[in-house]
C-alpha cells in the first residue's frame, strides 16, 4: 500500500508508558512476539476517558510506519458498482462525528479463567478495556460514496458483508493481513455509530491504536475494529480470516482441543454485561475501616439502534462472598445523563458506579452488573470456560486481608 508499510522486524516499534503491565513482549530488535500490555487496573477508574498511553494495546505483528500521510489510501472494492480509492482528504471533507466508546478485548480476564483450566491466549488481568472519544467520519457516510445508501442490507451485486482488512501481517494468517467483518445493514446505519477513525481523544491516533485510520465497531468485542486500514471490501459472506473463523468464537466447557468443530459456531460479536473492581487487586491487605471500590462497566454491549439500546441498571456489590448485596452508586461523567435510549447519552460507553463500606474483617468482595434487559453476569466462571478463554464475564471477586496494609 502506497505510503504506508507492515515491518518484518520489531525494530520500529513505538514507546510505551512504563506503567503498562505486559503480557507478551520480546526482548531484543528481532523478537518475533507481539507487544500485548494494559494498564494498572486502578487506571480504568481514575478517569472517565482512558488516557491514549494508558489504553490496552493488543496487537499481532510489528506496528506499521507510515512514511508519506499523502500517498496513503484505502482501496474499496468487491460487490460494487465501481471500486474507490479513499485517501485521508476524502475522508476529512465528510462530516466529522466524535463518538465516545468502550472497546474490551474478548479475551479480557482470561487468566482469571485459566485458573479454572488452562485455556490458550494472552494473559489478560482485567485490564484489556478503554473508554475513549473516537473522532472521524461515518462508515454510513464512506459507503454512500461508492453508491451504497445508507441502510442497506445487500447491494445488488449481492454483498452483504464489509470486510477490513489491515496493513498488519500476522502469524494467524500465515503472514498475511489481519481483518475482520460486520454486516452491511450494522455498516449502512448512522445510528450503529461505525467510525472510520483517525482521532483518538481529540488527538491524531497514535501508532500503537491504528494511524492513520482505522474502524471503530461499538458495542462488539475489540477485534472487530482493525486498524491501519489498507482495504475496505464488500463481500457476500463474512470474512473467512482466521480471527473471523477459527478464533474468538464461543464454546461450552465441553469442547477442548481434540473435539473441537469452528464451523459449528458463528463469530463472536457483541459482548455480555461486565463489571470489574478496579481499586483493589486480587488479594488485598488493608487496615480495618471504610474502602470504596469504583467498578468499571460496560454498557451498551449491544449492536443495535439507540431506541433499543440496552445500558448498564445498576451494580451490586457483596462484601461477604455474595450472601448480601448492595447497590453501588452511579458515577457518570458529569453533564450526560444515563438513559440508553436518550439522544445525547454516551451509549457505547462504560459506566463508573462507586460504593463506601466498611470493612471490619477478612472477606471476599464480589461484584456483579444488571443491564436494563435483566441480563446479569453469571455467578461461576466453571460454567462459561472455554478454551479460548473468551468473554468472562463472571462475578468479579476480590480477597481482603484486614489487618496490615500493604498501600
Amino acid at each position: 500500500m502506497p505510503g504506508i508499510k507492515g515491518p518484518s522486524d520489531y525494530s520500529q516499534e513505538p514507546p510505551r508508558h512504563p506503567s503498562l503491565q505486559i503480557n507478551s513482549k520480546a526482548s531484543f530488535f528481532f523478537f518475533a512476539v507481539p507487544f500485548n500490555a494494559e494498564p494498572p487496573r486502578s487506571a480504568l477508574a481514575s478517569s472517565y476517558v482512558t488516557p491514549v498511553d494508558l489504553f490496552y494495546k493488543r496487537n499481532h505483528g510489528p506496528i506499521p510506519v507510515v512514511d508519506d500521510i499523502e500517498r496513503y489510501c484505502v482501496d474499496i472494492c468487491g460487490l460494487i458498482g465501481t471500486p474507490k480509492k479513499l485517501y485521508m482528504r476524502d475522508v476529512r471533507m465528510l462530516p466529522k462525528y466524535n463518538v465516545t466508546a468502550t472497546l474490551q478485548c474478548a479475551g479480557n480476564r482470561r487468566t482469571a479463567m485459566s485458573k479454572t483450566r488452562k485455556v490458550r491466549g494472552v494473559g489478560w488481568d482485567v485490564s484489556a478495556i478503554g473508554n475513549a472519544v473516537w473522532g472521524g467520519a461515518k462508515l454510513a457516510d464512506v459507503l454512500e460514496l461508492i453508491g451504497i445508501p445508507k441502510l442497506t442490507c445487500s447491494t445488488q451485486s449481492g454483498g452483504k458483508h464489509v470486510e477490513f482488512v489491515s496493513i498488519d501481517k500476522c502469524k494467524e494468517e500465515n503472514g498475511g493481513p489481519y481483518k475482520a467483518s460486520i454486516p452491511l445493514s450494522q455498516a449502512t446505519n448512522p445510528e450503529a455509530d461505525v467510525l472510520l477513525a483517525y482521532e483518538m481523544n481529540g488527538e491524531p491516533l497514535n501508532r500503537d491504536h491504528g494511524y492513520p485510520l482505522r474502524v471503530i465497531v461499538p458495542g462488539v468485542i475489540g477485534a472487530r475494529s482493525v486498524k491501519w486500514l489498507d482495504s475496505i471490501n464488500i463481500i457476500a459472506e463474512e470474512c473467512q480470516g482466521f480471527f473471523m473463523q477459527k478464533d474468538y468464537k464461543m464454546f461450552p466447557p465441553s469442547v477442548d482441543w481434540d473435539n473441537i468443530n469452528w464451523s459449528t459456531r458463528r463469530p463472536q460479536m457483541d459482548f455480555p454485561v461486565q463489571s470489574v473492581i478496579c481499586s483493589l487487586e486480587d488479594v488485598q491487605s488493608i487496615k480495618p475501616g471504610k474502602v470504596s471500590p469504583p467498578c468499571n462497566n460496560c454498557s451498551i454491549m449491544w449492536i443495535c439502534s439507540i431506541r433499543r439500546g440496552r445500558g448498564i441498571e445498576r451494580v451490586d456489590i457483596s462484601i461477604d462472598g455474595g450472601k448480601t448485596w448492595l447497590e453501588a452508586s452511579r458515577s457518570q461523567k458529569t453533564g450526560v445523563p444515563y438513559i440508553a435510549d436518550h439522544v445525547s447519552s454516551d451509549k457505547w460507553a462504560w459506566v463508573l458506579f462507586e460504593v463506601t463500606v466498611d470493612i471490619p474483617y477478612s472477606t471476599e468482595i464480589v461484584a456483579k452488573a444488571v443491564d436494563s434487559a435483566a441480563n446479569v453476569q453469571p455467578e461461576n466462571v466453571q460454567d462459561i470456560w472455554n478454551l479460548r478463554g473468551i468473554l468472562n464475564t463472571s462475578w468479579h471477586r476480590v480477597q481482603v486481608r484486614v489487618g496490615h496494609s500493604n498501600m
